[in-house]
């Protein structure tokens, strides 16, 4: 291993003990009224929100569990909604923390459970359309997710013309700090169950529906991408586009009408570190950067960082 690799694996093994666990949906407010969803792989209570069994991320755009989320299981309630109604996900880290992640889109699918209620529908094939999604803020350096990092929900309008029915609500962040690589997408959906009421006619047409897996290539755009550290960021979405009657667009995000919970942050990386012997001078890369200014408390390390340390250890 060389000097450099070591310094930089020495910084990185210091922040393990802040680099998330990773996540899930842990809250749903539907026009300010608050479901909880429950713990990953806990003793389930009544929820809205379909229960998965893992924090860690779907990985891989074939994957079933691409889905709702890591072996998701039906939820045993239905929220009512209304057309416009606002919505707010509220993500946090597998120990509680907050949502550890801050690069790549925010996006929120929706789809009719056919026949039968939501708490007994089977999703996987499930016709979904998208009803938003967002990714950078202005100046196309900085995430929204950014801000469901430092502790903000996901804001969502429900479409004002959409069909009355009985709805999944898919909601979902891929993190992209790994997508340089193909394969590094990290995949969070999550599903809620809702009744919208009403007497509207909206429906998405045919050519805009998708199912998951099945909407997301590993090699689309938005989902492999060599250049996502290079700013200002150029990002194409995955899926299908939004349609035409969504609500009109707005910061998902964005910390406008919530307050945060209590985070602490941790200090960016210098992009230079001085090695002790002989002035060595090791230039970080700017996504080992990026890596390790996201970093937040783990319960383990992840598949791909095991790799990682391994290609390094062995190498040496």
């Amino acid at each position: 291993m060389s000097y450099c690799s070591y310094q930089f694996s020495l910084t990185l093994l210091a922040l393990l003990p802040l680099v998330s666990g990773h996540g899930y949906v842990a809250q749903v407010s539907i026009d300010g009224k608050d479901y909880y969803g429950n713990l990953p792989n806990a003793n389930p209570v009544p929820s809205i929100v379909r229960q998965i069994n893992d924090v860690s991320p779907v990985k891989g755009a074939s994957n079933p569990y691409l889905n709702c989320g890591q072996d998701a299981q039906l939820a045993s309630l239905v929220a009512n909604a209304n057309p416009s109604s606002q919505l707010q996900f509220w993500w946090k880290g597998g120990d509680g923390s907050n949502w550890p992640h801050n690069i790549g889109p925010i996006m929120t699918y929706m789809a009719q459970c056919v026949g039968t209620t939501c708490d007994q529908y089977n999703s996987t094939n499930a016709e979904w359309f998208k009803i938003e999604e967002t990714g950078l803020q202005p100046g196309n350096s900085t995430w929204y997710q950014q801000n469901i990092m430092i502790g903000f929900p996901s804001n969502v309008t429900l479409p004002p013309t959409l069909a009355p029915g009985q709805y999944l609500i898919r909601h979902e962040i891929i993190a992209l700090h790994l997508a340089n690589e193909m394969g590094g997408a990290e995949f969070y959906p999550s599903c809620t169950q809702v009744n919208i009421q009403g007497d509207q006619s909206d429906v998405a047409p045919a050519s805009d529906e998708v199912t998951f897996p099945g909407g997301y290539s590993d090699d689309d755009p938005g989902i492999y991408d060599p250049t996502i550290f290079d700013t200002p960021v150029q990002y194409t979405f995955p899926g299908p586009p939004v349609v035409s009657f969504a609500a009109p667009a707005s910061n998902t995000s964005s910390p406008t009408s919530s307050n945060p919970s209590s985070t602490t942050g941790t200090p960016a990386p210098s992009s230079t570190a001085s090695g002790s012997g002989g002035g060595v001078q090791c230039q970080v890369s700017t996504a080992q950067a990026a890596f390790a200014m996201h970093a937040r408390q783990p319960r383990s390390v992840s598949r791909v960082m095991r790799r990682w340390w391994k290609s390094l250890t062995s190498s040496s």
